[in-house]
């Protein structure tokens, strides 16, 4: 299996970059895991950059996406939604319409933010934004709120919590991406 994993925090040591890593032991033994760490250098999505070639980045994210059989999205919540950089990697991964790289993937939303509704607003706007884009998104997601507490030696410090993530990768694992229509 082959898994693509985005972080929407592109701060060093974020705990949603722990959450991430949490999220990624939890995947089946022999997973291909590729961590992309080029949200920050995507360029903003335009049509004006995407006619005939895109910018090598953009292509080689699509290819990414492409290749991948599920998705890992880790976000966190900036003025009650997801940051640009996820919602701009989710808008290069949804074209071009018809052949679009995110079509039918399965994919997780995760979400850890210091406050306690655990970036609620954000892991609802990715799922959505992902189900427009055509991915097929897992419709249950992962918040871990007051994080700046939640965390301990790489893990997290609630049973439940660590329980949540492992049914959440668990049901990930087992869905399978759908054809697409076009």
């Amino acid at each position: 299996m082959n898994v693509l994993v985005l972080v929407g925090s592109l701060r060093e040591g974020s705990t949603n970059r722990q959450l991430a890593d949490v999220a990624i032991r939890n995947l089946p033994e022999g997973t291909d895991v590729t961590l992309w760490e080029e949200l920050a250098d995507l360029p903003h999505y335009s049509e004006d950059l995407d006619h005939g070639q895109p910018p090598a980045i953009a292509a080689a994210f699509r290819r990414r996406v492409q290749e991948a059989d599920a998705l890992i999205i880790v976000t966190p919540e900036y003025n009650g939604s997801m940051p640009s950089a996820v919602k701009n990697a989710i808008d290069w991964a949804s074209r071009p319409r018809g052949e679009a790289s995110l079509v039918g993937l399965p994919t997780a939303v995760l979400a850890a933010s210091g406050s306690a509704r655990a970036a609620q607003w954000a892991r609802e706007s990715a799922v959505r934004a992902l189900k427009v884009a055509g991915a097929a998104p897992i419709e249950d997601t992962v918040g871990i709120g007051l994080a700046h507490k939640a965390f301990a030696d790489g893990d997290l410090i609630d049973p439940e919590q660590r329980q949540a993530v492992a049914d959440l990768i668990g049901t990930l694992v087992a869905t399978k991406r759908e054809e697409s229509a076009a």
